[in-house]
């Protein structure tokens, strides 16, 4: 099963949101890193520590199955990721391989299914509720909703 192109596309927009609020040309894995952060800061507040640890950790297991550099990474106790953006994907995936799953992508893959049991869990209101409050910048609105209906 792959990542919703909407959830993808939702990734992608809270990463170059982070990169252009960074103002830094870092590695997508480093900005993936902090839209992370900030998720758990907010949904930890909101659910509970082990909820989104729960839930960080089933995420991470999905996405792994599209993104091999990813099976390093861990989820903590606390939430937080250990290994994100510490490892290169491993040279020996077969090269069929290597063209489905680009460098690089491993932490939009993550964001995106994370968002996307977000969406399951919490339904798209409370969702989208959660992001704007914690990116207030960014442009939630009708026009952006998740599922390209209006909210």
């Amino acid at each position: 099963m792959t990542t919703p192109p909407k959830m993808r596309d939702l990734a992608h927009r809270l990463l170059a949101y982070e990169a252009v609020t960074g103002k830094t040309s870092e590695p997508s894995e480093v900005a993936a890193l902090r839209v992370y952060e900030k998720l758990r800061q907010s949904l930890s507040a909101f659910a509970g520590v082990a909820a989104f640890e729960s839930l960080a950790f089933r995420a991470l297991t999905q996405a792994k199955s599209e993104a091999p550099s990813l099976w390093e990474v861990r989820v903590a106790e606390d939430g937080s990721l250990q290994g994100l953006g510490e490892f290169e994907p491993q040279m020996d995936i077969d090269k069929d391989l290597a063209g489905e799953f680009p460098v690089g992508q491993g932490g939009i893959i993550l964001i995106a299914r994370l968002l996307g049991l977000l969406l399951i869990f919490l339904g798209e209101p409370l969702t989208l509720s959660l992001l704007r409050n914690t990116w207030p910048g960014e442009a939630f609105d009708d026009r952006n909703s998740m599922r390209g209906r209006k909210a």
